[in-house]
């Protein structure tokens, strides 16, 4: 009966119930409805896809990630849809974690969950996910947030299967797995926080179990509420360093990204004329490129920053309701997230009218000449933090030229000094894959500390932003921000900048605009 019970308490958890809409719902529920829409439906063909192209490669993944934790039992939740407002969501995007092991991308299913079952040889992977209902069910028709007349139809566990080239079963049977969770269970807690609950609890009764058949010395696990969860948080860090080196199938959609991003700017470009005369300009360039990213990929892979003016010295200005002014620049950091979740993460700044100014030139080559630099050092075996302090030793000896710093350039660069980070503030580069800011939770000596190797990928992107009220700043530099920003791959022959089609030097910049605004 424990088990039982178990299993329906848990069905709650696993399946919610729709958001209730009774003040305006106009389903009809009277029997002669139900009858006859579960009737005289056409025989539904099941086809079965072949496994799709990045199924071997997660698979691979999850055989890595089985040789980091034997013997224990690993959970990756999807995820679920969460509220924007009342009964409406987000538009829902898988963890990056489980994509990564699933190879289910802009297609996952909400809901799903990943289960690494330890096995004498190392794991069983099985994916859990809400199959489609029948035509008998009022779910069909019923339930907005998963009914097929609702949001269209949904895989079968078989497509799921063959698809995926991996076990799948029903998410009514993850209850299964709930009524088996032991200590030695780690859970990705942020993923899914209302599943993560559920895992503590079976934990949490495993534990106390033990305590009441023995003793709490045999206990591994707290029994406080908020007890340590130090397991969950090695297996996040775990996923994150997982992705620090990519594989040849996550490379090839890092240029996708790159090139549908490369498209996005073209669009932008040609439509400087019209939203240059928009008192919301910036929001008419942002608009041009989210276009681009929802017809070459899934969507943008993160706020679109069109920076106009005095904007661009905002680092994360995506806001985007100011106007487009000819003589100013403006900074555009976009890019195109694909189906796979992949992104790239680019920013070019462009003279609005189509020609730099001279003081607007002469910061802009001062940035490239940083980020060329940077790039320079980028080769396999130097050390991750090294390309920041390239790009640094230039942005601190120009802005000491220009007269804006109290000390000089050399002095500027000791430990306990950086006065020209004044002027930059953020680093140079960050990892890059399925998030924008990839690997985010790997430690240090691995990620800033790192050495570089074949197979990573990251930005570069040095910037300078002197903002319009800065009185440590000559009056010409005030309210000019630039950045230049591109994806390097690391090859065994050095760095490779996958961004370099799209134009970056001030001269290559004009001819661009030129020619795309003739």
């Amino acid at each position: 009966m424990g088990q039982w019970a178990m299993a329906n308490s848990s069905e709650t958890a696993i399946t919610p119930a729709p958001r209730s809409n009774e003040n305006r719902s106009t389903t009809p529920g009277s029997a002669g409805f139900k009858a006859y829409i579960s009737s005289e439906w056409a025989e539904r063909a099941e086809t079965l896809p072949p496994a799709r192209e990045q199924a071997p490669f997660a698979s691979a993944r999850r055989d890595r990630l089985s040789a980091m934790h034997p013997g224990q039992r690993l959970i990756v939740p999807a995820g679920r849809l969460k509220q924007r407002s009342n009964d409406t969501d987000y538009a829902f995007r898988a963890h990056s974690a489980f994509a990564h092991l699933t190879g289910w991308g802009s297609d996952t299913e909400p809901g799903a969950v990943l289960v690494l079952e330890p096995t004498a040889t190392g794991h069983d992977a099985t994916i859990y996910f809400r199959e489609r209902a029948g035509r008998d069910s009022d779910e069909f028709y019923a339930n907005p947030e998963i009914g097929e007349f609702w949001i269209g139809p949904r895989p079968s566990i078989a497509q799921v299967a063959g698809d995926l080239g991996v076990q799948v079963r029903g998410i009514a049977d993850l209850a299964l797995v709930l009524n088996t969770i032991d200590t030695e269970t780690v859970v990705l807690r942020e993923a899914d926080p209302d599943f993560t609950t559920q895992v503590d609890e079976g934990r949490l009764r495993f534990a106390a179990e033990k305590v009441l058949t023995t003793d709490a010395s045999d206990s591994p696990f707290s029994l406080e509420v908020n007890g340590d969860h130090a397991a969950d948080e090695q297996f996040a860090r775990g996923l994150s360093e997982l992705r620090l080196v990519k594989d040849a199938y996550e490379i090839a959609q890092m240029r996708l990204a790159v090139a549908a991003t490369g498209r996005g700017f073209e669009d932008v470009i040609r439509d400087l004329p019209r939203s240059s005369t928009h008192h919301r300009g910036e929001r008419l360039v942002e608009g041009v490129f989210n276009t681009r990213a929802r017809t070459d990929g899934n969507a943008v892979g993160y706020d679109t920053i069109a920076a106009s003016g005095p904007h661009a010295c905002i680092l994360h200005w995506t806001r985007n309701d100011g106007a487009v002014v000819p003589g100013d620049l403006i900074l555009i950091d976009a890019g195109v997230e694909v189906d796979s979740y992949y992104t790239a993460d680019i920013t070019r700044t462009l003279p609005v009218d189509g020609t730099f100014t001279a003081v607007q030139r002469r910061v802009y080559d001062a940035v490239r000449e940083a980020a060329d630099a940077a790039f320079a050092v980028a080769v396999p075996g130097a050390v991750f933090r090294d390309v920041h302090a390239a790009a640094m030793a230039v942005i601190a000896r120009h802005t000491a030229a220009w007269g804006m710093l109290p000390v000089t350039a050399e002095e500027a660069l000791l430990p306990d000094n950086g006065h020209h980070r004044r002027y930059m503030v953020h680093g140079t580069s960050h990892h890059l894959g399925l998030d924008v800011h990839d690997c985010a939770q790997a430690r240090r000596e691995m990620y800033m500390d790192g050495v570089i190797e074949p197979g990573m990928v990251f930005t570069i992107e040095p910037g300078l932003y002197f903002q319009p009220d800065d009185l440590t700043v000559p009056a010409e530099y005030r309210g000019i921000g630039v950045r230049i920003e591109d994806d390097i791959l690391i090859t065994v022959d050095g760095p490779e900048n996958l961004s370099a089609g799209i134009p970056r030097t001030s001269e290559a910049v004009e001819a661009w605009i030129a020619a795309l605004t003739a």
